[in-house]
């Protein structure tokens, strides 16, 4: 062990002192923890979107994730980093996104769609996985029971077929005079869309209604001939599906709902704020918001088959009175009252 020489003066008297290194190389070792933290991975996750990134939705999205993350205590690029994916609306490229974050080793994915959240989980069983409303996770099989998941997937699902029923209820209310009603669906959608259909069908019964299911299976060329069939029926309300392969084409749908002049009910604010009617379901920006709980658990260690699944408890009615207005409709003020939110 090296050694240093130092002369001190005590009095009348010099001495030498031995002063050993040692003290150095403990200065030393207690700056290594310090520099291995800084040189410590930054976990890296990829989140996989169905719409664009010039979408002004998906924007919403992504920021309510962001500020949810954010209130933990995260910032991007100083202890997190995201690998964005989008399929710009075309479903068919979802799992070969996934794959190329699986290809990229991140730490975690997070998606919106429980086809790709099964993929996913064939694809790899050491990746935790993070749903955001995806659809039914027992059908699909993706969990083993919500309060034990099981495997590597858990987060939120948005799985209410009885919404169906409840939002045809609202239309019904709104329109005391129309008898023809249709649901508008997506074959790209669950498997278990007939369900959907079903409690559709079941509370129309019950109203003394008519009920017409109308699927598309390419929105972009079949919607505007789904509103044609529509009006050669006489139909005078629609209720539109949670599917996501509609809610990429909103603003198409929106404009033929206008343009054909057919009140409709939607599955979830952002629709109303983009100018429809009536919206009545889970507010989406909310478990976006709670989806970065998820990972923030999972990367501190809690391992996905111990966090139980949930889903959304709370449904809003948001009523859209400019657009009424418009359209020449009075809201019941017995409906009104019950609106979570109404845009004026």
């Amino acid at each position: 062990m090296k050694t240093g020489v130092r002369l001190e003066a005590t009095g009348n008297s010099k001495r030498i002192k031995i002063v050993s290194f040692a003290f150095c190389a403990m200065l030393f070792t207690l700056c290594v923890p310090a520099e291995a933290q800084q040189s410590k991975k930054i976990p890296r996750i990829g989140f996989l979107f169905n719409g664009s990134a010039s979408d002004s939705v998906t924007m919403l999205r992504h920021d309510a994730f962001w500020r949810g993350l954010h209130d933990l205590g995260y910032l991007e690029g100083k202890n997190i980093n995201i690998e964005y994916r989008y399929a710009d609306g075309k479903l068919e490229r979802l799992p070969e996104l996934g794959q190329e974050l699986i290809r990229l080793k991140v730490d975690l994915i997070v998606t919106t769609h429980a086809a790709v959240a099964q993929a996913l989980k064939k694809s790899s069983t050491t990746i935790p996985v993070v749903m955001v409303f995806a659809g039914d996770p027992f059908g699909s099989r993706l969990v083993a029971s919500l309060a034990r998941p099981g495997g590597n997937v858990t987060g939120l699902y948005l799985y209410s077929p009885e919404l169906v029923g409840k939002r045809l209820e609202l239309l019904k209310e709104v329109l005391p005079k129309i008898t023809r009603f249709a649901f508008l669906n997506s074959t790209g959608g669950t498997a278990a869309r007939s369900q959907f259909d079903d409690q559709g069908k079941a509370t129309a019964k019950s109203l003394g209604v008519q009920f017409q299911v109308l699927e598309v299976e390419r929105p972009a060329s079949d919607l505007e001939s789904a509103f044609l069939a529509m009006v050669k029926e006489r139909i005078g309300g629609v209720v539109i599906s949670s599917a996501p392969l509609l809610g990429f084409h909103r603003k198409k749908i929106l404009q033929l709902v206008e343009q054909n002049r057919i009140a409709a009910i939607y599955p979830d604010q952002e629709w109303s704020t983009a100018g429809g009617l009536i919206s009545y379901g889970a507010n989406l920006l909310d478990l976006y918001r709670r989806a970065a709980f998820y990972v923030d658990k999972i990367l501190k260690g809690t391992k996905p088959s111990d966090l139980p699944v949930e889903q959304p408890t709370k449904f809003e009615l948001v009523i859209n009175l400019r657009t009424a207005k418009q359209i020449g409709l009075t809201i019941p003020p017995n409906v009104l009252l019950r609106a979570d939110k109404v845009i004026r």
